[in-house]
């Protein structure tokens, strides 16, 4: 980890009041002396010294995956830049990448806090507990956790929409795919997942009825193995469209080798596999980031509160969108985006039905964030059953 700071201190002496005393001295008024100096000394003094500048907001970022990741850990630290962009010196920031969703986690947090750090942010669900801990005892730190939903007097949480990407690319997958099965690769079985597998199922099924999702969960954030393995899989079971919610571009990767379709995730993945790449459904964390700084630096941050950022806020968006997406298509995509950008498009808005064939949301019923928060199950269209697992 490594930790920059710029540091500036101006001083300056009355040396006038010195020469004034000298010339009283010369011209015999001893006592009158010190009095004369020291009226003269004062506005000497207040006119040339400067207050010391402010030491810098230091600021530091744990990150679940490696900073190469090209997904969601490359696109906290891209937001890490645009901070230090936006403040320049009046902060800097660190980092320490592959942090364990673990005790040790709890490790790092301390670490944090013991070199300086007033600001720190846990980019991913399993840093929940530890960052509590540390928060409990360390009560002059603010404490931002991305996806949790537990907060603090001096801990808040985060999040973004993803489910708000997965629907657009949804709906890219649905009018591409020529076999009506597309894929998901899943990390772990968390509400937040769940989410985006079923956001992406809708979104296809909104312009293809007939769409098919399978699911091939890893039960990690980031291990590209096990993504390939499990992509080849869905290729196997018939889909040509995949998505993934894991964090590499090995599922895009994979996908190009076998001459099937796919997408970015929290990244633009173009780059990875161009041939393959229908569009990326990215995560700006800056936004966010930027806002939090700026409360901390304006005395205005407060903690227990919680944020959920999504396409309206510049959080979410789809881009990179290929060629081969026709045009109607990506009109449609352009829509769905308008819609979500003011608010007149709802995702969740009934009916919607879930894979057992019992009614979820009743007719023009719209899920709100509650709702949306605990979704644990799939919707029609997704084959098998969720399974259990441990939260992210």
């Amino acid at each position: 980890m490594t930790f920059h700071s710029k540091r500036s201190l101006i001083k300056a002496a009355g040396w006038a009041s010195l020469a004034a005393t000298a010339a009283l001295v010369g011209c015999g008024k001893k006592e009158e002396a010190p009095a004369a100096a020291a009226a003269s000394a004062a506005p000497v003094a207040a006119a040339s010294a400067a207050p010391a500048k402010a030491e810098p907001l230091k600021v530091a970022f744990a990150y679940v995956g490696p900073v190469g990741d090209g997904g969601w850990t490359f696109a906290h630290d891209n937001a890490r830049k645009a901070v230090e962009k936006q403040f320049g010196d009046k902060i800097v920031t660190s980092f320490v990448e592959k942090v364990p969703e673990a005790a040790d986690a709890e490790r790092v947090f301390r670490d944090m806090a013991g070199q300086g750090n007033k600001l720190i942010f846990g980019t991913t669900f399993g840093y929940m507990e530890p960052m509590l801990k540390t928060a409990a005892d360390l009560k002059d730190v603010k404490f931002e956790h991305a996806t949790g939903y537990k907060q603090a007097e001096n801990m808040r949480t985060y999040d973004s929409r993803t489910y708000e990407g997965a629907y657009m690319a949804g709906v890219i997958a649905g009018g591409m795919t020529k076999t009506n099965t597309i894929g998901v690769v899943g990390s772990i079985p968390i509400p937040e997942v769940i989410r985006n597998i079923n956001s992406f199922t809708l979104g296809a099924q909104s312009v293809n009825p007939k769409v098919k999702t399978k699911v091939v969960w890893v039960n990690e954030w980031f291990n590209p193995p096990k993504e390939t393995e499990a992509a080849q899989s869905l290729m196997n079971g018939g889909a040509d469209v995949l998505m993934q919610n894991t964090d590499s571009s090995a599922v895009l990767q994979t996908a190009e080798k076998a001459g099937k379709l796919a997408f970015g995730w929290d990244s633009d993945m173009t780059a990875y596999a161009p041939k393959a790449h229908l569009a990326s459904a990215i995560i700006n964390w800056a936004p966010y980031y930027i806002k939090a700084t700026g409360d901390a630096l304006e005395g205005k941050w407060k903690g227990g509160e919680a944020s959920w950022w999504g396409v309206k806020e510049g959080a979410i968006d789809i881009v990179s969108i290929s060629d081969k997406v026709p045009a109607e298509l990506k009109a449609k995509v352009e829509a769905v985006k308008a819609g979500l950008k003011d608010g007149s498009y709802k995702i969740w808005k009934g009916p919607i039905t879930g894979s057992d064939g019992k009614e979820i949301l009743a007719k023009d019923a719209v899920a709100d964030d509650k709702f949306l928060g605990g979704i644990n199950f799939y919707v029609k269209g997704v084959e098998g059953k969720v399974p259990g697992g441990d939260k992210k």
